[in-house]
């Protein structure tokens, strides 16, 4: 086998997105042959982060930022981009996650995610944690129904021992939901838009 032209292995591997090992057995060749000629045309070579991504993505991001440029969108925009400055877990590095007590802010989050980044909701997943003197299941019922989500999507409810009765038992009677969209990327870029926020102010 002679040269792989420069445009075919662009359209395959950037385009595409298809692996060396993928390229290598459509063209009945070592996987070698495939990154020399990368090499040889200049062609970056993917981190094996983003080859993990895209293998666990092979339908492209679940996710698409929209283009709509309106005063409501950019609001939803900057609303959303501020909770998850307040209440996200920005440790969590491998996925976009928020919790709460108030259903309201919750459904808020959901609607930025929905409307601004458009995605995959069948990805969505919940936690929930209440304490021992509350019903598991009527919590679940409040927190589905409250947030328009089946049970389904729903983790196994956490129950930790009662605390003392106040203003943080009153906020916490139904329980705190947290929300989980796993996608490093997404996480990344909402992460990137907030230290920008950072450094403007």
């Amino acid at each position: 086998m002679g040269m792989i032209p420069k445009y075919f292995l662009e359209k395959l591997y950037l385009n595409d997105k298809r692996s060396v090992a993928q390229i290598a057995k459509q063209l009945n060749c070592s996987q070698g042959r495939i990154d020399y000629w990368l090499d040889v045309h200049e062609i970056k070579k993917r981190s094996i982060s983003d080859a993990q991504y895209i293998n666990h993505n092979p339908q492209g991001d679940p996710f698409l930022l929209t283009d709509r440029k309106d005063v409501e969108t950019a609001f939803l925009q900057g609303l959303g981009l501020g909770l998850y400055w307040g209440e996200g877990n920005k440790k969590n590095t491998h996925a976009v996650r928020l919790g709460n007590t108030d259903p309201r802010l919750i459904r808020t989050f959901l609607a930025y995610l929905k409307e601004i980044w458009n995605i995959d909701e069948k990805k969505l997943r919940f936690g929930l944690q209440i304490f021992s003197d509350m019903n598991p299941e009527s919590a679940l019922n409040f927190w589905a129904k409250e947030l328009g989500v089946p049970k389904s999507t729903f983790q196994k409810v956490i129950v930790t021992k009662s605390g003392k009765v106040g203003t943080y038992r009153e906020k916490t009677k139904h329980g705190v939901v947290t929300l989980y969209f796993h996608n490093k990327k997404l996480r990344d870029l909402i992460c990137d838009a907030i230290e920008k926020i950072e450094i403007l102010g």
